[in-house]
């Protein structure tokens, strides 16, 4: 099993960009990423999201204007996203956060799925 909080990529640079609620992560090997806010809160590594085990992923709906008022690191391996609407409890590890930008698309397409399908919306 591999460690989640180990990983072969490094961030050089975490930018929070609060004009389009994104953050910019830009990786050591010359690889730059841009995740939405939304989506970061929405797949939020806290149990309080993805609970204590499989199958019990929280859909966090109403989320479209959520912006980002913090980045902490967290030790060298993650850092911790506190968000506008309060939620802190997330902590992001590097190989994590590389796991969503990867799989942002995928990921993405669900989560609107999901919503539909529950009668959602990511409209407050």
């Amino acid at each position: 099993m591999t460690d989640p909080f180990t990983s072969p990529w490094w961030p050089t640079e975490l930018i929070s960009h609060s004009a389009d609620k994104t953050l910019e992560i830009r990786w050591d090997d010359g690889r730059a990423d841009i995740l939405a806010a939304e989506y970061l809160r929405v797949e939020s590594p806290s149990a309080e999201v993805q609970g204590h085990g499989p199958g019990q992923k929280m859909l966090v709906a109403g989320r479209r204007h959520v912006g980002i008022i913090k980045v902490e690191a967290v030790g060298h391996y993650a850092v911790r996203l506190v968000f506008d609407d309060l939620h802190d409890s997330g902590i992001y590890s590097w190989r994590y956060l590389r796991e969503l930008a990867d799989e942002q698309p995928a990921r993405w397409a669900e989560y609107l799925s999901a919503l539909d399908a529950q009668g959602k919306r990511r409209d407050p």
